[in-house]
């Protein structure tokens, strides 16, 4: 692992309701999965998991994302003009409402 690789988690309040508009995204990207996986690479990105987590408080999601740079993946996301990337764009129109970024504490990894 590079040492000036960026390690971003958030939390994404989602939209009252939206759990089966989630379920549809994640199955969308696992059918296209050699298409998200070249996006990541365009992006930089070398790990992206997203957790739900559904409680009390409303559904969230948890968004892990390990990348060269965060700022290149995110000014690389927008630009895309790739079918998956404005999926990906609509879905988190039509689903979020708020995203939080969590404070790192600890980040252990073994090189391979």
């Amino acid at each position: 692992m590079p040492p000036t690789e960026d390690v971003v988690c958030v939390r994404i309040q989602l939209q009252p309701g939206s759990v089966p508009r989630v379920q549809e995204w994640a199955e969308y990207l696992r059918v296209h999965r050699e298409d998200a996986l070249q996006t990541l690479a365009a992006e930089g990105v070398t790990v992206e998991s997203v957790f739900l987590d559904s409680g009390a408080e409303g559904d969230f999601l948890i968004y892990y994302m390990r990348s060269r740079s965060q700022q290149l993946a995110q000014e690389v996301a927008a630009r895309s003009v790739a079918a998956i990337d404005a999926y990906h764009r609509a879905f988190k129109r039509d689903t979020w409402a708020q995203v939080r970024r969590l404070d790192l504490l600890l980040d252990l990894a073994r090189k391979p």
